[in-house]
Order: structure tokens, then sequence, then C-alpha cells
């Protein structure tokens, strides 16, 4: 697996997109933070950031509505140690996992990590539901819309078009400004 081959001392940065979501207290004040503590952690540049969107819950449906996004950084960490990270970031918000898919200070998913396809317990890029969420697609989709899916082999606008045909729907609210 190419994964596997990516050396931790290497400077080449590779490009990252990580989906980001509140639902608890400040959420917007909350993404905000999250995103001045991965742009503040060594080897971690933050490029650039969707607009927000506002969804329903996902799963467990009984909890408040989420603010979501998606932040394309820039990373000289393998895929592992960003993931330590990001859950170091989670865990210093008070990120606390009660219920699968409950209510969240912050959430911090690796969608795509370059080109890279990995399958591990404790993680697996491309995020496997990603084509399955509009609140992913429709960020992902305003900051990189020919980004290609390399297992699925369609670019992002093409999952987001395939999304909406089957799901028409679905709640789409933007919020006004980005962070």
């Amino acid at each position: 697996m190419p994964v596997l081959k990516l050396e931790e001392k290497s400077n080449n940065k590779r490009i990252v997109y990580i989906g980001f979501g509140s639902n608890l207290l400040a959420r917007r004040k909350n993404i905000e933070k999250a995103l001045k503590f991965m742009n503040n952690a060594e080897r971690i540049d933050v490029i650039s950031v969707s607009p927000l969107y506002e969804s329903e819950p996902y799963g467990y449906k009984e909890q408040s509505q989420f603010i979501n996004g998606v932040a394309k950084i820039t990373t000289s960490l393998s895929p592992f140690s960003l993931l330590i990270e990001l859950k170091k970031i989670e865990r210093e918000m008070g990120r606390r996992k009660v219920v699968r898919w409950g209510p969240r200070i912050i959430d911090l998913d690796i969608l795509f990590y370059d080109n890279i396809i990995f399958n591990a317990q404790e993680l697996v890029i491309p995020h496997p539901e990603l084509h399955k969420r509009w609140f992913v697609l429709q960020p992902l989709n305003d900051i990189e819309p020919d980004l290609k899916h390399p297992v699925l082999k369609k670019n992002i606008h093409q999952l987001l078009q395939d999304l909406r045909r089957l799901k028409p729907a679905v709640t789409k609210k933007e919020l006004n400004g980005r962070i």
C-alpha cells in the first residue's frame, strides 16, 4: 500500500481534505477554534475553508443541527500521525464519544489524503461514507469540484449530482460568509 511508504521525516507536503462539524454550544466558534488548532499544529497548514452549511444530524436524529464544512490543508504528517493530531484537537476541545453519530463539540475527519487509498481498522482513506453525505460533498464541491475520488473514479461534482438524484429533498442551508 502506498501509505506505508510515506516517510514521517519527509518535508513533502501532501494535500488533505478534512471534514469538520459541530452541533454543541457555539457551533461556529467551535469550528473557528478547531481550524486555529489545526493551523497552529506543527506541519499542518490550512490552505482554504469552504462555506459553512447547516445540516440535519446523520445517524442519531435526536440532537441539534450541525454546522459542517471542509478544510483543504497541506501536511508532511503521515496519515496516522495526522489522525492522532486531529483526535488530540478533538479531545482538547472537550469532545467525548458517548453515542455513535451523537452530539459533538467538534468532529474532524480525514476525507482524502492526496490520492491515497488506504484501509486499516483505525483509518480508511478516502472516508468510506463521504459520497453518501451531502454535508461533506457540498462543501468539498465548493472548494474542489474536480477532485477525483480514487476509488469511485468520479469527481466531487459528479458525486454530488448522483446524491441529489438519489436524495433530492436533502436540506440545504448555506450560512452567511466563510470563516
